[in-house]
């Protein structure tokens, strides 16, 4: 029952910092609350899979607290995972910075990507401050910088075939107050894959500026041309300002056991483990067992979750543009369809009418800022059949 609220009852609102009123609420949320528990809808519309985590991951989480190991541990993270990390990171990217293989002084464990992102952004901004975004982009970027008081400034992706970053867009963006460049590439929701040169045109800004790079290249493993990604890894010096944001939530299906990783220069270790100790005291032990594991014994997986979803793509891709009013351009990486429908400039409303209307849950392009408006964000990493069904549905319902 609601009671109403007594007139001597304080406007909580009023009661707390602006900062944290004026966040705004996340359009991707909207949709999915509002289509969540509804029967036979198929879910296109969060960032995951329909994968569990495969078995030999949660037997290493499963033998770890049958150990016992419950307790507080190290807020850098366990050795062994830091260990592991830094070996994949030199099997997939080869040398470090400077030479050499990577260090484990290099990476700190964090309880998922969105924990290693703010890290990262507390490390940087403040209020006042401005950070460049190419948009469309994931709108947690644009919330961590709110909270942390700085302003998010976004520079719009071109799209001519593919989408693409114009280098004198970003440098134009420059002002005093610009601190730093979130960069995410291959990127949600666009699919966009950031070419080594783009990469080496936005560094070459951000050294001529005196600029840091968030680098979130948590998808340069899931794409359809090649082992990864372009990635900063391949262009920077070891003096160059750039922290990495990673997770093992989207490789191996581990979305829910929330542990990913921030790279960063050694010298700062004392301060991330700082901020780690005072926003969360660590990362429980079982779920870094459970990513050494992913990382030490996860490549056919891998392998096998890129074919699932490279032709979920492909039924999806081929499926609405036989419909001949949906729009895009083919996504290189990650598993993410942006797309927009002729006819339909309203995002939310779109995404609202296929929810009630065809029985596919989508994300509103509305969310991801600027040049997203008219789209929808459709994640295929799923059953094939499952797609198939969804684009059915979607192919019916524009047909009309």
């Amino acid at each position: 029952m609601n009671v109403a609220p007594s007139p001597l009852d304080p406007d909580w609102l009023d009661q707390i910092r602006p900062t944290m009123r004026g966040v705004a609420t996340s359009g991707i949320l909207e949709v999915f609350n509002y289509g969540r528990g509804r029967q036979g809808l198929i879910p296109l519309w969060v960032g995951e899979g329909d994968l569990p985590t495969p078995p030999f991951i949660c037997e290493a989480a499963k033998a770890s607290l049958d150990r016992g190991e419950t307790f507080y541990t190290y807020q850098r993270g366990v050795p062994e995972l830091r260990a592991a990390i830094a070996a994949y990171m030199t099997r997939v990217y080869g040398a470090a910075p400077g030479g050499g293989a990577f260090s484990p002084e290099n990476f700190f464990v964090t309880i998922g990507g969105m924990h290693a992102i703010e890290i990262a952004t507390r490390l940087i901004v403040g209020p006042g401050d401005e950070a460049l975004i190419p948009s469309p982009a994931w709108p947690n970027f644009v919330g961590a910088l709110e909270i942390s008081g700085a302003r998010a400034v976004p520079v719009r992706l071109d799209r001519t075939g593919r989408w693409s970053l114009d280098p004198d867009k970003l440098a134009s963006a420059v002002t005093p107050a610009t601190r730093l460049i979130f960069f995410n590439t291959p990127a949600n929701p666009t699919g966009f894959v950031a070419t080594r040169e783009e990469i080496a045109a936005t560094l070459a800004i951000a050294r001529r500026h005196g600029l840091w790079i968030i680098a979130d290249e948590i998808y340069g493993r899931l794409t359809y041309d090649g082992a990864r990604a372009p990635s900063f890894h391949d262009v920077m010096a070891p003096d160059d300002k750039i922290l990495f944001v990673q997770t093992l939530s989207k490789n191996w299906a581990m979305t829910g056991f929330r542990v990913g990783w921030l790279e960063a220069p050694p010298a700062l270790g004392e301060v991330i483990e700082n901020l780690i100790q005072f926003t969360t005291s660590g990362v429980p032990v079982f779920t870094q067992r459970a990513a050494t594991a992913a990382l030490d014994q996860g490549e056919e997986f891998l392998a096998w979750q890129i074919d699932r979803c490279r032709r979920s793509r492909d039924i999806l891709c081929e499926g609405l543009k036989a419909t001949g009013r949906v729009r895009f351009s083919e996504p290189e990486a990650a598993f993410y369809l942006f797309c927009s429908v002729d006819g339909f400039a309203d995002s939310r409303a779109l995404a609202l009418s296929l929810i009630d209307e065809a029985g596919v849950g989508a994300a509103p392009g509305g969310a991801f800022g600027p040049g997203g408006e008219s789209h929808l964000r459709l994640c295929f990493a799923r059953d094939p059949d499952q797609i198939a069904d969804a684009t059915r549905r979607m192919a019916n319902w524009l047909n009309r």
